[in-house]
């Protein structure tokens, strides 16, 4: 298939721009105003030395996600302050040759974990809000061929048309503005690979197409307080495994008698099985670029666990040369789904074994 050149693995960044608070413990009026806690976090939880490190893990890229209520303090309006910090994270990213994803995390009317009184999709005017950020973007950053923009992460379980209609609309106003700018669009139901046969595609070499991988949720969420059945159920996941744990937890939680029938294992046959249809989509359009741009494991799962999922995932991905990028570098302690890969203190990645792993090695 196509490659992603300048993009081969990557490390997602959380908890900086996006992440920074557990909305779903706030009061509805003080989810989505900035406090002063908030901007002192924005200042100082990321640095050049971060980046620095980063790069000396071998990786190429950088996704940055970030929510729109951290760039946009209302509609049209954009926070120099925020501005600013982009264009230093750019900067890091220059001086040690990284090229950068853009990811706009959480849209408004599109967060993952709270409800909204509006939808996305369902409001034109908040899409057309979209449309205009995204333009803000390119206008700024016009000279900087080496920036993607990742529309949105993980749209909704939604109606494929409706995220389809928007995401043209935004590639189009881009593409009268740039013509060559890396665009990355990714499919509904948070970005789940079964959904990427109801992408659009376009006659397009700088459109890139993106999936998620975070299956088994068992084991990756496993005692996620984000998430009601891993809470509940409560019981360490190990990977890999007899399949029985696994059907313990879907009878236990679901009262599924038939669960993971074809399975005899929870391991590697197990996860190309989830990536099949990224992998059946790869082959139908080769000359397409296709790049998985989350995959990792909550922090709290034992460290070995975390490597052997680690590991499997990308020797797949490179068996069907898929570029990858890891989520993520680091989260802050009230964020809902800890992912991170280093240590809090020290901000240096877990083991040398997980170093090699999320490098290719």
């Amino acid at each position: 298939m196509a490659e992603f050149q300048g993009f081969s693995r990557g490390m997602g960044i959380g908890g900086w721009l996006t992440n920074y608070k557990r909305f779903n413990v706030l009061p509805t009026e003080w989810r989505f105003p900035l406090s002063v806690g908030d901007f002192e976090h924005f200042e100082t939880y990321i640095t050049r030395r971060d980046i620095e490190y980063i790069a000396s893990l071998g990786m190429d890229h950088i996704r940055l996600g970030f929510d729109q209520v951290v760039i946009e303090e209302s509609p049209g309006v954009y926070r120099d302050s925020i501005w600013k910090l982009f264009d230093n994270f750019i900067g890091w990213c220059e001086d040690s040759k990284l090229n950068t994803v853009l990811n706009l995390h959480k849209a408004i009317g599109n967060y993952c974990d709270i409800p909204e009184p509006v939808a996305l999709l369902d409001s034109p005017e908040l899409q057309q809000r979209f449309i205009n950020l995204w333009i803000a973007f390119e206008k700024r950053y016009a000279d900087k061929p080496a920036i993607a923009f990742e529309l949105l992460n993980e749209v909704r379980d939604v109606a494929p048309g409706l995220w389809n209609d928007l995401a043209q609309k935004t590639i189009t106003a881009l593409r009268k503005l740039n013509p060559h700018r890396k665009i990355i669009v990714g499919s509904i139901s948070w970005n789940s690979p079964a959904h990427l046969a109801d992408l659009q595609l376009y006659d397009d070499p700088n459109i890139i197409y993106t999936y998620h991988m975070y299956a088994p949720g068992e084991f990756t969420h496993q005692r996620g307080v984000l998430q009601a059945p891993q809470l509940y159920y409560n019981r360490e996941m190990p990977y890999p495994c007899d399949i029985e744990r696994y059907r313990d937890f879907r009878r236990y939680v679901f009262g599924q008698e038939n669960c993971y029938e074809n399975f005899e294992r929870m391991d590697k046959e197990f996860l190309r099985s989830e990536m099949q249809p990224a992998f059946d989509f790869a082959a139908a359009h080769p000359d397409k670029i296709l790049w998985c741009g989350e995959f990792g494991t909550i922090r709290h799962c034992r460290l070995a666990y975390r490597e052997n999922y680690m590991r499997d995932i990308i020797s797949l991905l490179k068996e069907h040369h898929i570029s990858y990028c890891v989520w993520n570098y680091l989260s802050t302690p009230n964020d809902g789904n800890r992912f991170s890969l280093v240590d809090d203190d020290t901000r240096t990645i877990l083991s040398p074994e997980l170093a090699r792993i999320i490098a290719g090695k």
